[in-house]
């Protein structure tokens, strides 16, 4: 049984977010500080690169940024235009935002696409309304300047998105600011970041379901420089090292790996920059360091493409629209039904993601199938069979993200802060009270008790030890547990305010 914090270990961890606010937000001032990046190798005399958007006036940004800064700090930065063309990127810097944002924390110090939506839900509980607004106004600027709401605000992320959760994230706004001349001023670009996930290569025109799909190419830089085990080896080092010892089922290897020459295959580093577009790297997933994932359709980015549908169609509601409100509500209706067709499994009784080369789901049960639930897709009967299975997910600490141990930071035995939001929220739109609060109990007992030993909240747990320590049960990837942490704080703030019986 999980003990109850007590009242004044709540108001410590609701004391230190409130603190840490501060020290996650990023603006014109901090502009060292967010150009400064542990992921790439820099030398030491040479000025850090802010990239400002072609569309913009760059003498202009240049002549605020240095009424901002110190002279010091601006001879310690280089502003340059961002070349229209990616691939004419030669040295990686800081993409420009207008306004304040947060940043998640730790070897993370630029702003993240899903991360954002929980640290607006954290902003909005502690009242920090020109931080919430600046948050999703900087994802808008994005969408208007740099084409889509990226992965992060740096250059060698151009070429790749996050989950779709800016029409969540305008409309949460939207609830409390009742702005509607703003709220109408969104809608261009929220279309247009939907259009990016429903056409080619997103979309899978036999299933109509969209896909991940980054469109780099080779190695992500940030992953060669900063992914090092001790012996000095980086990520893609130990993926060698897997393929060459070890039997795969899940795919066909060859794809992936060339073992003549010891080589991963462009389209593994293809597959690698897609699964950190989906926002879960690293699990198997879909197979073996998720290589396989531009064959499948998820169900976490179907679900919330029907939330975006369903969000437009609310805000075209607002403003009186009812034959565009028809329109989009019909695209959810024929989402929703291909999502039942596709991802629900019913012998199973769960939501599976869907391979579109065998038309078959693949068995790997994932804490993405509380999705459906959470955004209104499941039927009664599907909600109650996905509660039937809540034991292979249900830890001590919370939801586990998969069932699978694979030494990767997204699967078993780790726990991460979004997916028990998000299980807990399923679970009471459905009426299923009882394991929600369990659920969120479980999870805020566990943050707050390891807050109390290390007066920290990180990225990610481990929730059947109930442990921030993390480090050594995490072979791929970066195995470092974050502190900060925006999402932690945003979920934490959420769940206290929703369940006060913790």
């Amino acid at each position: 049984m999980t003990t109850p914090p007590t009242t004044a270990q709540i108001h410590a961890v609701q004391s230190h977010i409130k603190k840490t606010w501060k020290t996650l937000t990023r603006s014109h001032e901090h502009l060292l500080q967010s150009a400064k990046d542990t992921k790439l190798d820099h030398k030491k005399e040479t000025p850090w690169i802010i990239y400002i958007s072609p569309s913009e006036n760059c003498p202009n940004i240049q002549d605020v940024l240095e009424r901002s800064l110190s002279a010091k700090d601006m001879q310690r930065l280089e502003i340059r235009t961002l070349p229209t063309e990616v691939e004419a990127i030669k040295d990686h810097g800081l993409l420009y935002l207008p306004g304040p944002y947060i940043v998640p924390g730790g070897r993370f110090n630029e702003m993240y696409g899903w991360d954002s939506y929980f640290i607006l839900l954290g902003l909005l509980r502690d009242q920090e309304w020109e931080l919430a607004q600046s948050q999703v106004d900087q994802l808008l600027y994005q969408v208007q300047h740099y084409g889509i709401i990226l992965n992060a605000n740096r250059t060698y992320m151009l070429s790749r998105s996050q989950p779709p959760v800016l029409s969540m994230m305008v409309l949460a706004l939207f609830q409390h600011t009742q702005d509607q001349e703003w709220l109408k001023s969104t809608v261009p670009l929220l279309e247009q970041f939907y259009y990016y996930w429903v056409v080619p290569p997103h979309l899978n025109a036999a299933t109509g379901l969209s896909r991940f799909y980054a469109f780099g190419e080779g190695p992500a830089p940030e992953v060669l420089f900063s992914e090092r085990d001790e012996e000095g080896k980086s990520h893609y080092d130990r993926v060698k090292e897997y393929y060459k010892t070890s039997e795969v089922d899940d795919y066909d290897v060859s794809l992936y790996y060339d073992r003549e020459n010891d080589e991963l295959t462009s389209l593994f580093y293809k597959g690698d920059r897609t699964m950190r577009e989906s926002g879960f790297d690293i699990t198997n997933r879909f197979g073996p360091f998720s290589a396989d994932i531009l064959h499948y359709a998820p169900v976490c980015l179907n679900s919330l493409l029907y939330q975006v549908e369903q969000d437009l169609a609310q805000i075209n509601r607002i403003f009186g629209n009812e034959q565009i409100e028809q329109q989009w509500r019909d695209r959810a209706d024929i989402r929703r039904d291909r999502i039942d067709q596709c991802l629900w499994h019913e012998e199973q009784g769960l939501y599976l993601d869907y391979h579109f080369q065998t038309g078959k789901r693949r068995h790997y049960e994932f804490a993405t199938t509380f999705y459906p639930l959470w955004l209104g897709i499941a039927s009664q009967d599907q909600a109650q069979r996905v509660v039937e299975n809540l034991s292979l997910f249900e830890a001590p600490g919370g939801i586990l993200t998969s069932t699978r141990v694979t030494g990767n930071q997204w699967d078993a035995p780790f726990g991460w802060a979004p997916l028990t939001l998000i299980a807990v929220q399923g679970l009471h739109r459905y009426g299923f009270h009882t394991e929600g609060d369990r659920i969120a109990n479980k999870f805020l007992a566990m943050v707050i008790k390891e807050f109390g030993h290390h007066k920290t909240i990180v990225e990610k747990y481990d929730v059947e030890r109930c442990s921030a320590n993390v480090s050594d049960e995490i072979s791929f990837g970066y195995s470092s547990n974050e502190i900060g942490f925006g999402w932690t704080n945003g979920v934490v703030l959420e769940l206290l305010a929703d369940f006060t019986g913790c």
